[in-house]
């Protein structure tokens, strides 16, 4: 397995990594907003993106966001083939993203939303820290950008403060604390739960 820098010749990989991501989205009906093989190669020629090889065959991919005139960054759209899940792939492909986010832009804040366990696990491992929305980017962009999820309506109600989404920031001006809180996925599932009964509900009625 190779996870390397995308360039503009991993170009040809963008349809199937859009296709994955839009698949994954409606078989664990999460909100993961979609992204179109045009953006997705964007990123290619930027080097803004990792991806993840087999050979000549898809496996991973990730990739970077800039807010904010550089000052928040955000590591996006990760996603695992479903051929190559529960191998431990998605754990080295973000921190690989993470890597590449801090050396090429040192100064930035990392942040991630999302509705994921895992991906809270493995953002908590690296150094993020859980944080309210009025923490991360004020770039109307980026969460203009949520609008393909289908779980916006949430986000606008509330004026863009929560969603069913955590917010969790890595501050490198902030230095580590010993001893790690790991998260419970007990608690996780509670706060989910209340999140759902609080929000979801409204649409139903």
């Amino acid at each position: 397995m190779e996870i390397v820098i995308a360039n503009k010749s991993h170009g040809v990989y963008a349809t199937i990594i859009s296709e994955t991501i839009d698949e994954s989205a409606k078989v664990r009906g999460t909100g993961i907003a979609k992204r179109t093989p045009e953006y997705i190669i964007t990123k290619m020629e930027n080097g803004n993106a990792v991806i993840a090889l087999e050979g000549d065959v898809f496996a991973g991919f990730c990739y970077i966001e800039v807010w904010s005139h550089g000052k928040f960054v955000a590591n996006s759209g990760l996603i695992v083939h479903p051929d190559f899940r529960e191998q431990g792939l998605a754990k080295k492909i973000k921190l690989k993203i993470f890597e590449h986010s801090r050396t090429k832009f040192p100064d930035a804040k990392v942040f991630s939303i999302t509705t994921g366990l895992a991906v809270m696990k493995m953002n908590n491992d690296l150094g993020y820290k859980p944080v309210t929305f009025s923490e991360l980017t004020d770039d109307q962009s980026f969460w203009n950008g949520c609008q393909t999820c289908k779980n916006y309506d949430v986000l606008q109600r509330t004026e863009q403060k929560m969603c069913l989404c955590t917010g969790m920031l890595y501050d490198p001006s902030k230095k580590e604390l010993k001893g790690k809180k790991q998260i419970k996925e007990k608690v996780f599932n509670r706060l989910k739960h209340i999140k759902e009964s609080m929000f979801l509900k409204k649409e139903k009625k």
